[in-house]
């Protein structure tokens, strides 16, 4: 029975997904530089940055599950941004630097007390800061919004142990502390943590890719199970389901919001997709314990996590109101 619930709530997750805004086709660095920011896709929860000098791009993740992506400029030769683990010190809208020429650094969120932070700015396409993390200002504004003082930002170079932080994914490769979050056992039908919270925000990845769900709590992953996909189901794109009441509190009776990302929405109904899923019952049942509404599911054609493929992901782009835009002067 609960197997049969939790196919129908991933019947529902399963949709293919909608286009937010369009970069040009014909331009792969366009594609690339697009910002991403979908904040509906974790609504709640701790947030952290991960920050890759190798790819030149910021992942903004909440409890767990991307919520943004951008292009970056970090220190050029000589002035380079230095790798590790900080926390969000400062934050100020309007900022100026006080070290070189009074440059200004909207939306500052500073990582140390000698010069580096993440603020809006040029990006000209490879690395040109005096040692600040430079994004595009509409990012930066979003970026300022979700985080606070205290948020983990951890920045990965060439020398990162794990490929995962170096190239990072749909789901956070570190804890919301910035400690690596990368062991699952993919070969398990399903896994749990059986000491893990019991209260927080609740996010739920689907990877069609890796044909796995995996479930957050308060940014750390409390379980993880198979997806069983029947042969030639395909499905393009990303939605984002986000769980309501149960009508009369009848178990299985949850509908769902869904928030199209991006390809097409509604190709397959709910019961098409009831046919060509297949979860196992004790996953099930865990997942249907720590459903409540405002719970969001992501299902995605993308890997959870991309380890050593280092091709783009998270590019969809915003449209006009999220391009790549340079604000006045070069800050550092």
């Amino acid at each position: 029975m609960a197997g049969k619930w939790v196919i129908s709530v991933l019947a529902a997750l399963l949709a293919v997904q909608a286009v937010a805004g369009e970069s040009d086709p014909n331009n792969p660095v366009s594609i690339a530089n697009a910002p991403w920011w979908y904040p509906q896709t974790a609504p709640d929860g701790p947030v952290v940055i991960v920050v890759s000098l190798v790819e030149q791009r910021a992942y903004v993740y909440r409890n767990g599950i991307a919520i943004g992506a951008s292009a970056i400029s970090s220190g050029k030769r000589g002035h380079a941004t230095p790798p590790g683990v900080f926390t969000i010190l400062q934050k100020e809208r309007e900022h100026r630097s006080n070290l070189y020429d009074d440059a200004p650094m909207p939306f500052m969120e500073r990582l140390t007390w000698d010069g580096v932070a993440i603020h809006a700015g040029t990006l000209p396409g490879y690395p040109a800061s005096h040692g600040c993390i430079r994004v595009p200002q509409p990012f930066a504004e979003h970026l300022f919004e979700v985080t606070r003082n205290g948020d983990t930002v951890v920045v990965s170079d060439r020398d990162a142990v794990d490929p995962e932080i170096i190239h990072p994914s749909v789901l956070a490769p570190v804890t919301p502390l910035g400690k690596p979050d990368l062991g699952i056992a993919q070969a398990a039908s399903f896994w749990w943590d059986a000491d893990a919270k019991t209260e927080g925000p609740v996010s739920i990845l689907v990877s069609l890719v890796d044909r796995r769900a995996y479930v957050m709590r308060n940014g750390v992953r409390i379980g993880a199970g198979a997806v069983d996909v029947t042969e030639g189901f395909q499905g393009h794109g990303a939605v984002v389901f986000v769980a309501q009441e149960e009508q009369g509190g009848a178990p299985g009776s949850r509908t769902w919001l869904a928030y199209p990302l991006r390809g097409d929405l509604g190709l397959w109904s709910m019961d098409s997709l009831a046919k060509h899923l297949k979860v196992s019952d004790e996953f099930a049942g865990h997942v249907r314990d720590v459903l409540v509404a405002g719970t969001t599911v992501l299902v995605t054609d993308q890997p959870a996590l991309r380890g050593e493929i280092v091709a783009p992901i998270l590019q969809s782009g915003m449209g006009a109101a999220l391009r790549d835009q340079s604000t006045a002067g070069v800050p550092p």
